[in-house]
């Protein structure tokens, strides 16, 4: 099936909500295990969009949402360079060289506006996401341990950088 990546519009907020769902109750590569409510999604994705940080889609040929790339902003005057970036796609939409095209589209996006620095990280138990964010120029700046507890588990994850 034809996919692409585009900015995230309103009209795909819907889909984006679902799939950030179905994403997360996978309870491996996201800091939530079920979607937020829908009007606090609605809000973030809004405000996403209202302060010009990146937002993408990876949509399927029906238009279903099948992945995203977001920057989010980071608290503090002294930190407005920085942008936490955050990345998943459906099972079925991985494999398929999305993720980057969405993380290009993101990086992109962030330099366009002025970011000098992206953050991210990533579970210890997922190679191939650390290996493609190695691929973009990300430097493994530390350990995170015991950065996420799911079922009882603790999970350690890589604090990632990107510098412009």
């Amino acid at each position: 099936m034809n996919h692409c990546v585009v900015s995230t519009e309103e009209r795909h907020f819907e889909s984006l909500h679902k799939a950030l769902d179905a994403v997360a109750r996978e309870q491996k590569y996201l800091a939530l295990t079920q979607a937020p409510p829908w009007e606090q999604s609605q809000a973030f994705y809004r405000n996403v969009l209202a302060a010009g940080f990146p937002h993408f889609v990876a949509v399927d040929g029906s238009g279903k949402v099948v992945g995203w790339c977001d920057v989010s902003p980071v608290f503090g005057h002294s930190r407005a360079h920085i942008g936490v970036l955050g990345i998943a796609l459906l099972p079925e939409a991985r494999g398929r060289g999305l993720g980057a095209q969405l993380l290009q589209a993101a990086i992109d996006k962030s330099w366009a506006r002025g970011l000098t620095r992206l953050e991210l990280s990533v579970r210890a138990d997922n190679p191939k996401a650390k290996a493609l964010y190695e691929r973009f120029g990300f430097e493994h700046e530390g350990l995170l341990r015991h950065a996420s507890l799911i079922d009882a588990i603790y999970h350690d994850a890589h604090a990632m950088a990107l510098l412009r």
